[in-house]
């Protein structure tokens, strides 16, 4: 696999829960089916609504493959700070999210992206199948240093692993994990720019 040539100003980014409030939406979806939620504090979709992990698993694509996900709102204050990342900074983003392998899912996420964030400040989307691992997504990153920002753990150490700079971003499911995590952008946006 190649190396990635890389600049200074390169933030890679994972997109549920970093960007857009995929759980928030996802909720919604599925109260909408006339599913209830057992357990409202678990991140795992099986415990929340009492369903087998097959099951969750299905529902998850589903979701990640209609035209809702062409419509996540932002999470917390994502629009502002990275709009003053890539203004004022000019930093630029490259997205890895484990969404689909839909091409129509895919153009739905690049869509609603830049309607969030502008046309200019995502340069690069790699898409990985639903709740696939970031192994090989990252790679061409490893030993750069660059910041990688994430919500779920186990890709955060991936990224610290392979000589990245992981931010976790504060959920209930992710406290606790001893590496670096932010509330918001806003404090992300501090970490990187010093400001």
């Amino acid at each position: 696999m190649m190396k990635y040539q890389y600049s200074d100003n390169l933030i890679l980014t994972d997109c549920d829960g970093v960007l857009m409030n995929w759980e928030y939406a996802f909720i919604t979806w599925m109260t909408r089916k006339g599913f209830e939620q057992i357990n409202k504090t678990d991140y795992d979709v099986s415990k929340r609504f009492g369903m087998e992990k097959e099951e969750s698993r299905k529902y998850v694509r589903m979701f990640n493959e209609s035209a809702a996900i062409g419509f996540l709102p932002p999470l917390r204050d994502a629009i502002h700070y990275i709009d003053l990342l890539h203004r004022k900074y000019g930093y630029v983003f490259h997205m890895i999210t484990s969404l689909s392998l839909d091409p129509q899912a895919q153009e739905l996420r690049i869509a609603n992206t830049k309607k969030l964030f502008g046309e200019t400040a995502f340069e690069k989307f790699v898409f990985l199948d639903t709740g696939a691992d970031k192994d090989d997504a990252l790679e061409p990153y490893r030993d750069s240093g660059l910041p990688w920002i994430e919500d779920k753990s186990e890709n955060a150490w991936l990224g610290k692993k392979m000589g990245l700079d992981s931010i976790l971003v504060e959920h209930g499911h992710n406290m606790g994990i001893d590496l670096p995590t932010m509330r918001n952008w806003k404090e992300i946006f501090y970490r990187l720019t010093g400001e």
